[in-house]
């Protein structure tokens, strides 16, 4: 009987684990037909926008661009295009075309956005995810919406935001400039941080987040993804999305709807139609309809509150949620019923003081050994495998092989401590430490990180189903399986953050898994105590584990459908005819060992640095030959001197196509003011002090014939300034001479290359 049961167990634990996981996001159609969504007719309008890259200053983002106009007209729209300079503190800058579709409501009240981006990152992602799938999810929600005949009360606008991608630029030009922000009374915005997974909900909000959840889950999406500690950590980390932009400058409230499985192609050449994940779109489907359902029709000048709730998704209710109020009161009901139990487990010797304290030992052993291993184990593997350090978002294509592997590794290592404990303690005994544990982290929380306050929820679980064994007769089996039922909620709950982490920040950060799993088992010991074959599980966590461990190093090589990552950049000095090679890799390959010498020494080229979202620098430089372009003519249109301020005014005329400008200084020195294309950039204090290196950004789009930069400073200053000029056609130059990369590789993300740089000092 005791092995049935341990298999029942299994079965229920496993079947939990199935419905975390399922529960998160649709297989089918299905869930969206009832709307009259078609997948197909968003997929068509998928494969044209991610035909090819379409970033700012590229001639298939007016394709693009043309493209979404026409579509939201053929509906009948009321469109128009937003042609904007626009720029951004500190200190970016570009002509933005915000596209703008309406659709008027039978009320007056607030209106609805759906908001997403059209340009792709450049140069070489093609954007099906980010944010081609957020287009297509709007495009297809609205054909669906109108094709009921459906009136909505709130007028509903359709945002496409251009130059996301460069600093939510266009979001800038619309909040700033737009005389429909005055009106907006809700956001849901659509985007993407990988290409595949579970969309999650994210709120953005300058107040409370009571009536946004309540709305959120009255829309009854069939698959809502979200809870209260993803939404904590959010408004902690410097958040960037458009819809951060109408929080931050026009107190709107809003939702972000984002994906971030299959992280390894995000803002790479891999962001194609081909990888898309279908049901992801699904998902975000779910999520249009649902909300552009219900948010169409209701009053959205009330989803301000007093109340911030805690959230979590929860198995068979969906959503489960309630106010920060209750925090304190489940926190204090939940320690005095946990020293109720041990005082009365010890009095009606149901617990052993000894056992008890006995579960001191291999908690802390488990969280030194686990989180040890985890970390010196990872860092192993990165040792062993350079490359991937040169994969700067820090998630591996073999990278889920490797969340199983150590999920199953840190299992072995938690059976093996255990495993002991359980011949001379029972797992009531050995849980109770844990349980403290719990509250310990229950407290923090409740002070520092309120979002995460669901934690207590798994504990009270616990703590009834030892009531229920004290006050009940059951048999040593019957007992496992309550405790198996009332885990449950526990497994249902954190099972997916145990993939989440690492999959999000990187696997830098499998810690947290391994920490979160720690977390699980011991709340689960009085379960695992009572397994019939507990050696042959452990055995077989271990094997489990190698088989992983395997496949991850059976995956590790590059191919057409995991692409390794490289980077080069030509970077020519014109004042000195100086030119040399650069990249941001730290290993060379194939491809990139053409440009740099096998015995050249890794270094930091000092003399240029450009964006790296990641902070890379360029890790290997080499002499190139210094090869004649035309670079752009600088013109100083007037140097002037007003009460004691200097005002300088600079023309740059393009000489052939250029992507994108940049000013830099040797100096540091302190800027009143500063504007390109005669908008001025909004420096928060009268004065902003400019320290050496890059200050100023712009890109050029195709309306951008010159470029005019106004600077204002004291007098008496004369910093030595610097103009670079960036081309990404490396590749299509008829006067370089270099074999092109494998077909296995790919331009790396984040990072500046592919391209032809140019740089002359500004003589002054």
């Amino acid at each position: 009987m005791k092995k049935l049961y341990t298999y029942l167990c299994i079965i229920i634990i496993s079947l939990a684990v199935n419905l975390s996981f399922s529960d998160l996001i649709p297989s089918s159609e299905k869930s969206v037909e009832k709307y009259g969504f078609s997948v197909d007719n968003a997929l068509d309008h998928l494969k044209i926008i991610s035909k090819k890259p379409h970033y700012i200053g590229s001639e298939y983002h007016s394709v693009v661009k043309d493209y979404i106009l026409n579509e939201l007209n053929n509906m009948g729209l009321e469109t128009e295009i937003q042609n904007q300079v626009v720029t951004r503190f500190c200190c970016v800058g570009t002509n933005t075309s915000n596209i703008i579709g309406t659709i008027k409501g039978s009320g007056n009240g607030k209106s609805l956005v759906l908001l997403t981006h059209y340009d792709s990152r450049h140069h070489a992602s093609f954007g099906a995810s980010d944010a081609g799938s957020g287009v297509v999810t709007i495009l297809e929600g609205i054909r669906a919406f109108l094709s009921k005949n459906t009136v909505p009360i709130n007028d509903i606008h359709l945002v496409f935001t251009d130059a996301e991608e460069i600093g939510l630029l266009g979001a800038q030009a619309f909040v700033k400039n737009h005389s429909l922000v005055d009106n907006i009374g809700l956001v849901l915005n659509f985007e993407a941080r990988g290409s595949g997974g579970p969309s999650y909900m994210l709120m953005e909000t300058n107040g409370k987040n009571g009536a946004l959840i309540s709305e959120f889950i009255n829309a009854e999406p069939d698959f809502p993804a979200a809870n209260s500690l993803m939404y904590s950590v959010y408004k902690m980390l410097p958040n960037d999305t458009d819809l951060t932009v109408f929080r931050e400058k026009a107190d709107i409230n809003g939702f972000n709807f984002a994906f971030i499985g299959d992280h390894f192609d995000y803002h790479t050449s891999l962001d194609s139609y081909e990888r898309l994940d279908r049901n992801t779109l699904i998902h975000q489907a779910d999520y249009i309809m649902s909300m552009l359902n219900h948010f169409s029709m209701i009053n959205l000048s009330k989803l301000d509150s007093y109340n911030d709730y805690v959230y979590l998704n929860f198995p068979f209710l969906k959503m489960l949620h309630y106010p920060y109020s209750w925090i304190f009161p489940l926190l204090i009901f939940s320690i005095i019923l946990y020293l109720f139990i041990i005082y009365f487990g010890i009095g009606v010797n149901k617990l052993s003081i000894r056992g008890v304290l006995n579960g001191l030992y291999p908690l802390i052993i488990s969280l030194f050994v686990c989180l040890s291993l985890t970390i010196i184990l990872w860092n192993l593997i990165v040792y062993l495998n350079p490359d991937y350090n040169d994969i700067l978002h820090g998630f591996t294509y073999n990278g889920y092989y490797y969340i199983a592997a150590f999920i199953f590794l840190n299992l072995f290592c938690l059976f093996s401590i255990y495993y002991p404990f359980f011949k001379n303690s029972s797992g009531l005994d050995l849980t109770i430490i844990p349980i403290g544990f719990w509250l310990i982290i229950n407290v923090l929380i409740s002070i520092y990180l309120k979002g995460a306050a669901y934690f207590i929820i798994p504990v009270n679980l616990v703590l009834f189903s030892i009531l229920l064994i004290y006050f009940s007769n059951f048999k040593e089996n019957n007992k496992m399986l309550v405790w198996t039922f009332f885990s449950v909620p526990l497994i249902y709950i954190f099972a997916p953050q145990l993939k989440m982490f690492p999959v999000g920040l990187g696997l830098d950060n499998l810690f947290i898994t391994s920490f979160f799993l720690i977390l699980i088992f011991v709340l689960l010991i009085p379960i695992f105590s009572n397994f019939a074959f507990k050696n042959q599980i452990k055995n077989l966590t271990l094997l489990t584990a190698i088989v992983f461990f395997a496949l991850a190093f059976l995956n590790n090589d590059y191919d057409v459908n995991n692409k390794k990552p490289n980077s080069i950049l030509y970077y020519s000095d014109l004042d000195s005819k100086q030119s040399y090679w650069l990249s941001r890799n730290e290993n060379l390959d194939k491809f990139t060992s053409q440009f740099f010498g096998k015995n050249e020494s890794v270094q930091e080229a000092s003399f240029f640095s450009s964006f790296s979202k990641y902070g890379t620098p360029h890790k290997q430089s080499a002499l190139a030959d210094f090869i004649e372009f035309t670079s752009s003519e600088i013109q100083i249109l007037s140097d002037t001197i007003v009460e004691n301020k200097r005002n300088l005014k600079l023309k740059i005329t393009p000489k052939r196509k250029i992507n994108k400008i940049d000013l830099t200084t040797d100096d540091a020195f302190v800027l009143n003011s500063m504007s390109v294309q005669g908008v001025e950039f909004e420096i928060e204090k009268s004065e902003f002090k400019i320290n050496p290196g890059q200050f100023l950004t712009y890109y050029l789009s195709f309306e951008d014939k010159d470029v005019i930069i106004e600077l204002d400073f004291e007098e008496n200053l004369s910093p030595s300034l610097n103009f670079i000029e960036t081309s990404f056609d490396l590749f299509e130059s008829e006067k370089f001479n270099f074999k092109p990369r494998e077909d296995y590789m790919m331009p790396m993300p984040f990072v500046n290359t592919d391209a032809i740089v140019l740089s002359k000092k500004i003589k002054l």
